[in-house]
């Protein structure tokens, strides 16, 4: 792609950032990244929420994904010719039947890293290590969901199967590691007060599931820690819908004003009655990692933003403001309401859950506020949790 933007070694403290490498206008998308790996979250499947088990599109069409969500099997959506799901593509693994929305996933998958994970005739076999691990996986990290022990096993296995070990190690080493220290806070924040016995348990069964002499380090407590971190660190959230699909192409039709009000009032109704019923959780959602999505900093007044557009994996940036030429791309790691409390409030999110506090034009701004947050925003203070910081990215 003509890079608009490149990476480029900031500091050892602020570690990379992503620069534009030309003017970008506001609304221009400065690149669209494939993740070196990704995965849907464990719980997000057992629940249903179908997608392609490589790129993570939606495979219910927009209906059926409306009646899920809804618990009503009679709903029927206007306009069923603006879904974009094509049902006649989809294709599964002939030895476990997982399900992919195209021949060329089914391919890419089989090619990176499936082989080694195919559970075969043993998908619903208990006592297969690797359904012990997603076991104890679910049984650690509950809905709302931030990681996925699944993709650390696709690094894994993408290693084991590649030919070129050295590239794929390459790879991963790019993104961002930190000191013994950071890595085991990052590790509680995932894993909660039992984290180090929970941590050894899930290092047994990866051990048993997957291990490969080629990364032995990886198998070692420190190396496992590491790559725990190097996933809770970068893992980018990813979330796709047909439904937000459909009602994204709904929005664009051209019709006459009395049934563009019809519509967009049963649209409105119909997320309220979804939002009674499943409440936040619309989304097929799961993480991956971006070579160039993870070097972007956080700025509290972000000049970009990610979102999934196309329904699946494919992460596009997008630029908020004109950037020139040199100038640094920010995204914001807060969700909108917490980019609007104080300062004081925005670095104890950031601390707690990023390990760093920010300096940007918005926080140096406010440095001689109080350190105290306001009345309303200490009631709030202990609503901060992992749901919220799935950043907005999965909002689709």
């Amino acid at each position: 792609a003509g890079a608009a933007a490149e990476a480029r070694f900031i500091s050892s403290a602020k570690g990379k950032g992503l620069f534009a490498t030309k003017n970008i206008r506001k609304g221009e998308t400065v690149f669209v990244e494939r993740p070196v790996v990704s995965s849907q979250f464990l719980w997000n499947a057992l629940y249903n929420y179908r997608a392609c088990d490589h790129c993570l599109r939606a495979l219910e069409t927009a209906e059926e994904n409306a009646q899920r969500l809804l618990g009503k099997s009679s709903l029927v959506l206007p306009h069923p010719e603006q879904c974009s799901i094509r049902k006649d593509l989809h294709q599964q693994c002939p030895r476990c039947q997982v399900t992919y929305c195209s021949a060329e996933c089914r391919q890419a998958a089989l090619e990176q890293y499936h082989q080694v994970l195919c559970l075969g005739p043993s998908r619903d076999d208990p006592t297969h290590p690797l359904n012990k691990l997603q076991e104890a996986w679910r049984n650690m990290h509950y809905p709302p969901e931030t990681s996925s022990i699944m993709l650390m096993a696709r690094m894994v296995a993408t290693i084991k199967q590649a030919k070129d070990k050295e590239w794929w190690i390459k790879a991963f080493s790019q993104f961002c590691s930190k000191t013994a220290n950071e890595e085991e806070e990052i590790v509680h924040k995932l894993l909660g007060d039992k984290f180090k016995g929970q941590l050894e348990l899930l290092r047994l069964l990866f051990t048993e599931a997957l291990y490969d002499e080629h990364l032995s380090r990886w198998f070692t407590p420190e190396g496992f820690r590491s790559l725990f971190a190097l996933v809770g660190t970068n893992g980018q959230g990813i979330g796709t819908s047909s439904l937000s699909q459909w009602v994204h192409a709904c929005d664009a039709l051209d019709l006459p004003m009395l049934q563009r009000e019809e519509l967009d009032a049963f649209i409105d109704q119909l997320y309220k009655d979804i939002e009674k019923e499943s409440g936040e959780f619309l989304n097929c959602e799961g993480s991956g990692l971006y070579v160039l999505q993870s070097c972007c900093n956080h700025s509290c007044i972000p000049n970009a933003e990610t979102s999934f557009p196309e329904n699946n994996f494919l992460l596009h940036l997008t630029a908020l403001e004109d950037i020139e030429a040199g100038e640094e791309i920010c995204i914001s790691y807060l969700d909108c309401c917490q980019r609007e409390r104080s300062r004081h409030s925005r670095n104890k999110i950031l601390r707690e859950n990023y390990l760093f506090s920010c300096s940007c034009p918005k926080c140096l701004a406010q440095a001689d506020d109080a350190d105290v947050t306001s009345d309303e925003e200490e009631e709030g203070e202990g609503e901060t949790d992992d749901a919220e910081l799935e950043d907005e990215m999965t909002d689709v």
